[in-house]
């Protein structure tokens, strides 16, 4: 978490540099895309374009320009949720002018709803009553430069960049401008990449034999050593790529402890201080300054998400100083229980802007290893790419369509009650729901959490008044339990809710504090499910201060309780805490 520090002045790079004594990296070591800009952004919100999907390099689709900041713009797929959103710099050769595919012979890929052949821009822009962007915008539009010697259909051998590791049998798919599109033998298109001709993670045919280095041939190859480059080509009746092709470009020239802006990978709207602390051939790894070291991450020496010292002043993009200091130049959030975070920016992405609480932080403990909280775009959906040896996916690395998501999101199943949805949900599921409640409505909070609590009370009737409680609380308390400070706890209409837990109406949390072991022994057993549970307080000397200081993670984790009897004893607690300041 950050360390905030007692330094209040207003902040500027120069004596930022000077107190710190490290250099800002040189402009020199920068490419043209990551440099200074020579020309202003002129996209408007609203406007049309064509663009590269991220996440499926090979996919053209239609795209609009929904938020415009400095020089970088937020683009939404038309017809998707705008979860799927993502950041650009306005120079990014990722992105075309409306006609651009048909122009070119690039398959585009309507917005969802619209059949093969159904889609047409003049009447979409009609119907959507939007305006295309002019063609003037648009860099790469005017940059026709073909790399030399490469053609479509040559093979190479490519580094994964998903698996960095390996080196693999590859194919040129594509070539636009000045790039090419690697695509890997046999394996599915997500792992495609687009790349220059002097990129280090491309190689000609060969060049593992010659350095010795291991080569990872299609999977269809199972024997070690069953693959030739010789038969493989004349089995493909393709060409090797020409070595004289290849450009090889200088090592990059960032060094550790040097400072630069760069997009904050957790949340890719802003743009953070950073430093260098390692480099590789290739890569540098940054910090955030004044944040732990957990934030810490790898990326391209290339990559367009990094810049030199000024670049946001120069663009006119907010820049997130280190935590401690006087930030006038950033986005206002809503506030966050995360240390050193104000609230911008959601875990599942652009379709919040702020978020409230540790479910929704980019930064809280329960989100820092989780990859992601969104099913693949085009889950579902019949793919316009087909391939007749695709795979999903290397072996020994995660499906990133569903192994890194919660179980509930791969269930085809549509529960028709709150009951069954229940009892299908793991925590996360109900975690996030009230997140999404809590967000969307955040002036009816206490509302929206009493008026789910008697829609469980409801369909429950009939079944056991434990489970009932548990299921309640269960959802009740998961929100509140992520946050110490109260300030920023979902109150909940405590007068109907301790009907749930009568045992608790009679005590403050100042009565509670001078309890001894065998009070709160005695407090525990007397709540419903949680007999058993009482014995572990009383061998565990927990007396009434340390019993008000418990955590639900403590109970689950540390104490080894069921979750059922942990949540109804967190939920007591958080309310002995609320009658006290009632």
């Amino acid at each position: 978490m950050p360390a905030p520090t007692s330094k209040k002045k207003t902040w500027n790079w120069v004596s930022y540099l000077e107190e710190e004594k490290m250099p800002a990296a040189s402009l020199k070591l920068f490419r043209e895309h990551q440099s200074f800009p020579q020309s202003r952004n002129c996209f408007k919100v609203g406007m049309k374009v064509e663009g590269i999907d991220p996440e499926h390099p090979s996919l053209y689709c239609v795209l609009t320009v929904v938020e415009v900041q400095g020089y970088r713009l937020r683009l939404h797929f038309d017809g998707y949720p705008d979860c799927y959103d993502f950041w650009v710099n306005a120079d990014s050769p990722d992105i075309h002018p409306v006609g651009w595919c048909e122009k070119t012979g690039h398959k585009l890929l309507p917005p969802k709803g619209y059949k093969d052949g159904e889609f047409n821009w003049a009447s979409f822009l009609k119907q959507s009553k939007a305006q295309p962007a002019p063609k003037t915008f648009f860099k790469s539009y005017n940059m026709p430069v073909t790399p030399s010697g490469f053609r479509v259909g040559m093979k190479l051998e490519a580094v994964d960049r998903k698996n960095p590791t390996l080196l693999c049998v590859a194919t040129i798919s594509d070539i636009v401008e000045n790039r090419l599109l690697i695509h890997f033998d046999s394996w599915d298109h997500s792992y495609d990449y687009w790349c220059d001709a002097s990129s280090p993670y491309i190689r000609p045919v060969g060049y593992c034999q010659d350095s010795g280095t291991t080569l990872t041939p299609p999977p269809e190859y199972k024997e070690p050593n069953s693959f030739s480059w010789e038969s493989y080509l004349e089995k493909t009746g393709a060409q090797a790529a020409p070595a004289r092709a290849f450009k090889p470009r200088p090592p990059h020239g960032f060094q550790p402890q040097m400072k630069l802006e760069a997009v904050d990978r957790r949340n890719p709207m802003l743009i953070r201080v950073c430093s260098i602390i390692q480099r590789e051939e290739n890569r540098i790894q940054l910090h955030f300054d004044g944040w732990n070291s957990l934030y810490d991450y790898w990326v391209d020496a290339d990559s367009p998400d990094i810049h030199p010292v000024g670049w946001c002043a120069k663009t006119g993009h907010p820049l997130q100083l280190p935590p401690g200091t006087t930030d006038t130049t950033s986005v206002p959030g809503q506030g966050c229980p995360i240390a050193g975070c104000k609230g911008i920016g959601h875990v599942r992405g652009p379709r919040y802007g702020t978020h409230y609480t540790a479910v929704g932080c980019p930064y809280s403990e329960v989100n820092l290893n989780r990859e992601s909280l969104l099913q693949d775009r085009l889950s579902g959906e019949r793919s316009p790419i087909t391939h007749s040896t695709s795979k999903s996916r290397r072996p020994g690395t995660p499906n990133p369509t569903t192994e890194n998501l919660p179980e509930h999101n791969t269930s085809k199943k549509s529960p028709s009650s709150t009951e069954e949805r229940w009892g299908q949900a793991n925590v996360w599921e109900m975690a996030e729901w009230l997140e999404e409640e809590v967000e969307t409505k955040p002036a009816k909070r206490g509302a929206h959490t009493y008026i789910r609590l008697q829609l469980v009370k409801q369909e429950t009737d009939g079944t056991d008044s434990d489970v009932r409680l548990e299921q309640a609380l269960h959802q009740s308390v998961f929100m509140t339990s992520l946050s110490p400070d109260p300030g920023h706890r979902v109150h909940l209409c405590w007068e109907q809710q301790c009907h749930l837990l009568p045992e608790v109406s009679s005590y403050t949390a100042h009565m509670v504090s001078k309890w001894s072991a065998e009070e709160v022994s005695q407090f525990v057993q007397q709540l419903p499910g949680c007999g058993e549970q009482a014995a572990v307080f009383r061998e565990e000397q927990i007396d009434g201060e340390a019993f008000l200081l418990l955590t639900q993670n403590d109970l689950v984790k540390i104490l080894g309780l069921k979750l059922g009897p942990a949540v109804k004893i967190y939920n007591s607690i958080l309310m002995f805490h609320n009658l006290a300041q009632d």
